[in-house]
């Protein structure tokens, strides 16, 4: 079965350091380039697109084959991306300076490959060397504590569009050793580019990551900085069987409490059409959202009953946060908000709908 004219297999295989892989030589932006310029030559609907583990030709890639003729590409970088296009997808000629054109030979290689590293499994094994991925797992805490750095120092939007070490050192006030360090990591981890001694964004961390991308994430995800401490007491709450005593939000200070609110609008704004949709908004006139946050939930319901009008309760701290959001959404007549602890105090009377979200599950 053939579901499309061609398929394409492309390794991205992720290996430890110092061990060839199609993923240290690029792959990534190889994939990118070829997604891009199916998309491009409007092949989508002819051409499948599938990545993969190693094909065995690892000091050779990125590597890639081409069914049904089962064509095997190997060190395929973005700029020869147009070429196989052109030639091969596009006018059925196999692109021959890039293809491997001895079937024998490669299939050498590739037992050569494959038994080089069955015998380096089995010899890891001998010696007792940790499992990468239980090495990974372990160690996996660096990785977030880099970028979280960068997020707090929000290196991503001083990168940009390209800066060096050094320029963004000198804007941030941080140590222009320490900062090259810290932007060579992220490098590494695919979340900067880096062209002789520019650093900049990638697509992803620039929508994401930097403090005006499109879809910014920064500060939701900086609340995971609130919670590095006290994750790190978890062997004392495991012991103890209870836990430390947590920041309430008037403790918690101005700049943790925007992370919260950010890291719970996020949560929120994806959710709340689904469970206005799920609840129903028809004949409701007033509404109490308890513990309202930003005001999301409160902002979906009354854009979906115009005559809706919503109460937001939260205590002090929050409320400026949630008049932001407010006023973001066009809706200041119709969405008010009120200081107050549902712990204690009076929540009024005569609403048709009281709205708890998110309060419970601490």
């Amino acid at each position: 079965m053939e579901p499309f004219r061609l398929h394409i297999f492309i390794c991205d295989q992720q290996k430890p350091e110092g061990v060839p892989s199609c993923s240290h030589r690029g792959s990534a932006r190889t994939i990118d380039a070829l997604r891009r310029e199916i998309g491009a030559r409007g092949l989508l609907d002819e051409v499948q697109l599938t990545v993969c583990g190693s094909l065995g030709v690892c000091e050779r890639g990125p590597n890639m084959v081409v069914y049904p003729e089962g064509v095997w590409y190997s060190g395929v970088s973005p700029e020869d991306v147009p070429e196989i296009v052109e030639s091969h997808f596009v006018k059925g000629e196999p692109a021959t300076r890039l293809m491997n054109a001895d079937p024998e030979a490669l299939k050498t290689e590739i037992r050569w490959n494959r038994d080089r590293m069955l015998a380096s499994l089995r010899a890891r094994d001998k010696a007792g060397v940790l499992p990468d991925d239980l090495n990974q797992a372990v160690r996996g805490y660096q990785e977030s504590r880099i970028l979280l750095t960068a997020l707090e120092l929000d290196f991503f939007s001083l990168a940009g569009e390209g800066a060096t070490a050094e320029a963004i050192a000198e804007a941030a006030g941080t140590d222009a050793r320490a900062t090259e360090r810290l932007l060579d990591a992220l490098a590494a981890l695919g979340l900067l580019t880096k062209s002789s001694s520019t650093f900049a964004c990638t697509p992803v961390s620039r929508r994401f990551l930097t403090s005006r991308g499109a879809d910014t994430a920064r500060l939701a995800l900086l609340h995971h900085q609130s919670l590095w401490m006290q994750w790190s007491h978890l062997t004392e709450c495991v012991r103890t069987g209870s836990s430390p005593a947590l920041a309430q939000p008037s403790d918690r200070g101005d700049e943790a409490t925007r992370w919260f609110i950010a890291a719970m609008h996020r949560n929120a704004a994806e959710r709340a059409p689904l469970v206005v949709m799920a609840v129903g908004a028809g004949g409701i006139r007033r509404m109490l959202d308890v513990g309202g946050g930003s005001g999301a939930y409160s902002i979906a319901f009354a854009r979906a009953n115009d005559e809706l009008q919503a109460d937001i309760l939260d205590v002090a701290p929050v409320l400026p946060i949630t008049e932001q959001h407010i006023e973001s959404a066009g809706l200041s007549l119709r969405v008010r908000v009120r200081a107050g602890d549902l712990r204690s105090g009076d929540l009024g009377t005569g609403y048709d709908l009281v709205f708890l979200s998110a309060i419970c599950h601490m």
